[in-house]
């Protein structure tokens, strides 16, 4: 796999936009690691970025529920070299997810749908009625991807005996039964919402506006097009090549739909500041803020899922020898992205890449932050 490549007019600019930061702390920690200077973290990063070919990293981390490191690094565009700056937005990819599970919640709160409520009472789905066992799905289901859905219905099918034309929409399993990650699920339970809410998914970020983006203080957070994407977006690398498309997985999604499983634009300042608002319950009842952390679906011992125990409600669990953690990562190919936090120490970090080198720079990243090397 080809390497983003860098020239050194664009590495000279990212060390121009190390003046961009949150208040200089003098120890820097993370969850079960050890502690850092500010401008120790700069050099690591900055050699990185160089090494692995990461044209822009937007980077943020998090101490005892506050932001004390902030960097938007490198270029937005290889062939113009014009860098990141604090308004530089980038796509979540399935970090999407654990924001549209907290917007799900807090309607929950005010009654719009109950997660164990099967989402067909709610509305019927036309896509999978060929098969009864749908009826089975509830938003917690979705959530906790024990849905049954595949990732994404062009995805192969792993039993060909059912027969499933390509394009369609199937069941891999009895709803409830098992894990298996699922993007359809969140695109069937987005329709759900824009319907028990009087909207479609083309108007469905406005309600996310307002009941996640305005009260939570996200200055940055869109799961629809909007002009200030239009005008801050970067430019995704795969491969080495540019590539600029609105991410979807359905057909004949564009840039106007709700996209609940890869859609959200943002960047690390206002999804360090949502995860804040996470691990305090902000805006939740205790009750709802108790579900997303809580083991919803427990992995067999013997299944190799890198260290998770399980699933909570749109957030991966992860036990350490100091305690658990929390993440989920993100992949639309020319956008990557991670978060992991801990949420009894209020730690944690996310970082967003305008490439396909995220998880060889996570690796690095999670070594630097446990050996200091």
């Amino acid at each position: 796999m080809r390497r983003c490549t860098m020239t050194r007019a664009i590495r000279l600019s990212i060390f121009s936009l190390l003046l961009f930061m949150t208040p200089c702390y003098a120890q820097i920690k993370v969850s079960g690691g050890k502690s850092f200077t500010a401008a120790a973290l700069d050099h690591f990063l900055t050699k990185q970025i160089d090494s692995i070919g990461i044209p822009g990293l937007s980077i943020a981390i998090i101490n005892d529920g506050r932001i004390v490191y902030h960097r938007t690094l490198g270029v937005s565009n290889l062939s113009t070299a014009a860098p990141l700056n604090s308004k530089s937005i980038f796509e979540a990819a399935s970090l999407s997810k654990t924001v549209f599970t907290y917007f799900v919640l807090r309607l929950a709160d005010k009654g719009v749908l109950n997660l164990d409520t099967p989402l067909y009472k709610y509305m019927a789905y036309p896509d999978i009625a060929h098969d009864k066992r749908y009826q089975l799905i509830t938003a917690r289901m979705v959530l906790s991807h024990t849905s049954g859905f595949p990732n994404w219905r062009r995805d192969n099918l792993l039993d060909t005996t059912q027969h499933i034309k390509p394009g369609n929409l199937y069941l891999k399993f009895t709803p409830g039964t098992k894990f298996s990650y699922s993007g359809e699920g969140y695109y069937y339970l987005a329709q759900v919402i824009a319907h028990l809410t009087k909207n479609d998914l083309q108007s469905l970020d406005q309600l996310f506006q307002k009941e996640v983006s305005i009260p939570l203080g996200l200055p940055y957070a869109w799961f629809s097009t909007h002009s200030f994407i239009t005008k801050h977006k970067v430019t995704g690398y795969m491969n080495g090549k540019a590539i600029q498309r609105w991410p979807g997985s359905i057909p004949k999604q564009d840039s106007t739909w709700f996209g609940a499983a890869g859609g959200l634009h943002t960047e690390a300042d206002s999804y360090a500041q949502f995860l804040i608002k996470l691990m305090n319950g902000t805006g939740l009842s205790d009750q709802m803020a108790n579900e997303i952390f809580k083991e919803q679906v427990t992995f067999p011992r013997e299944e190799d899922h890198d260290g998770e125990s399980g699933w909570g409600l749109g957030i991966a669990i992860l036990p350490t020898p100091k305690g658990t953690d929390y993440e989920h990562s993100g992949n639309n190919g020319n956008f990557q992205s991670y978060f992991r936090i801990n949420k009894q120490q209020k730690n944690g970090y996310v970082f967003f890449t305008n490439c396909d080198q995220a998880p060889l720079f996570n690796e690095k990243l999670a070594h630097y932050f446990s050996t200091g090397t």
